[in-house]
C-alpha cells in the first residue's frame, strides 16, 4: 500500500508518584483510552504510545518500588486489553511497558500487536543509560533482540526506544532487516539532548530511508523533577522533512498520512545500502 496512516500519543504523567504502580498504571490506561479511541475513529493503522506508558520515568530514582511496574508480556494485563483494542479497531499497537521476564530479570520494552489483535512479538531496549537522573541499569536489564521487524497487516514496522536512538548501529540493522518505518518511543528532556531532538531521527530517517515516529511524554514528574518532558511527537519521512509535529507541553494525540512510495524512491535514488562496504567495517565489531 502506498500510504499509511500513523498515530502517536504523547501524554503528562496521570497521578503521583507517590501512588501505587497499580494506581498509576490504571489511571494512565484510563488517560489513554480516549486517545485509542479516536485513533480508531480516525483510520490510524500503527499507533504508538511513549516509553513506559503506563508508569511515570521512574529511573531518577533507585527505589525498589517501581519493579512492581513490570508485567508480563504477552500475558499481562496491559497487552492483553490492548490486543483487544487493536482487534477492534484494526489498528497496528505498540506497546511501550515495563517488562517482567522471571522476578528480578526485567527490560524497558515495546509489545507489537497487529491489527486483527494477535501478538506478534517484542523489541526489548539495547542500549541502558546509567548518568544522573537516568538510572536505567537499576531497572532494566540490556535487551538483545537481535532487531526483529515485523509483518504487520499494513508496514513492515521496526522499534527502537529512546537512549538507543543516539545508536546508529540499530537503525541500519532495523532497516537491513526490512524495516520501512520505525517508531522511537521516548522519555526525554530539555536540556542537552533537546537539540538532538530533531537532529537524530531525521538524519537515521535520511540514511536508512525510512519513516520515523517519534514519541515522547510531556510536562515534569515530582519528586524528581529532572527537567520538562518537552513532547514535540514527529513523524519524519526518508528525506529527513518533518512532516508533522505535537505540541510542547499537551497531551495530544497526532494523525498522519505517511506515502510510503517514498521509501522505495528514496532507496533507489540514494543507494546508501548498494554502497555500503561493511567488510571494512570490522573496528565497529572488534570489541574495543
Amino acid at each position: 500500500m502506498s500510504m499509511l496512516r500513523g498515530g502517536l500519543i504523547q501524554m503528562g504523567l496521570k497521578g503521583t508518584t507517590d501512588q501505587s504502580p497499580d494506581e498509576i498504571r490504571k489511571a494512565m490506561i484510563d488517560a489513554h483510552l480516549p486517545y485509542i479511541e479516536a485513533a480508531g475513529k480516525q483510520g490510524v493503522q500503527v499507533l504508538c504510545f511513549q516509553e513506559v506508558f503506563t508508569q511515570p520515568y521512574f529511573c531518577p530514582s533507585q527505589d525498589k518500588k517501581w519493579y512492581d511496574a513490570a508485567e508480563a508480556i504477552p500475558d499481562g494485563p496491559t497487552t492483553q486489553l490492548m490486543c483487544e483494542l487493536a482487534k477492534k479497531h484494526k489498528m497496528v499497537i505498540v506497546v511501550p511497558i515495563y517488562e517482567q521476564d522471571i522476578t528480578g530479570v526485567y527490560y524497558n520494552t515495546a509489545a507489537v500487536i497487529d491489527a486483527d489483535g494477535s501478538y506478534l512479538g517484542k523489541y526489548r531496549k539495547t542500549h541502558i543509560p546509567q548518568v544522573a537522573g537516568f538510572w536505567e541499569k537499576f531497572f532494566f536489564k540490556p535487551g538483545a533482540s537481535n532487531w526483529p521487524v515485523f509483518e504487520t497487516q499494513y508496514c513492515k514496522l521496526g522499534v527502537y526506544i529512546c537512549y538507543d536512538r543516539h545508536f546508529p548501529e540499530g537503525w541500519r540493522a532495523l532497516a537491513l532487516n526490512g524495516a520501512e518505518y520505525i517508531v522511537n518511543p521516548s522519555a526525554t528532556v530539555a536540556g542537552l539532548s533537546e537539540y538532538l531532538w530533531k537532529l537524530e531521527q531525521p538524519a537515521s530517517a535520511v540514511a536508512n530511508g525510512c519513516y520515523i515516529g517519534a514519541i515522547n511524554r510531556v510536562g515534569r514528574e515530582m519528586p524528581w523533577d529532572i527537567g520538562e518532558f518537552y513532547g514535540q511527537s514527529y513523524f519524519v519521512n526518508p528525506r529527513g522533512q518533518i512532516e508533522k509535529e505535537a505540541s510542547r507541553d499537551q497531551d495530544e494525540l497526532i494523525v498522519h498520512d505517511m506515502d510510503m512510495s517514498m521509501v522505495r524512491e528514496v532507496r533507489n535514488t540514494w543507494q546508501f545500502f548498494r554502497d555500503r562496504r561493511p567488510s571494512t567495517y570490522t573496528r565497529l565489531t572488534d570489541g574495543n
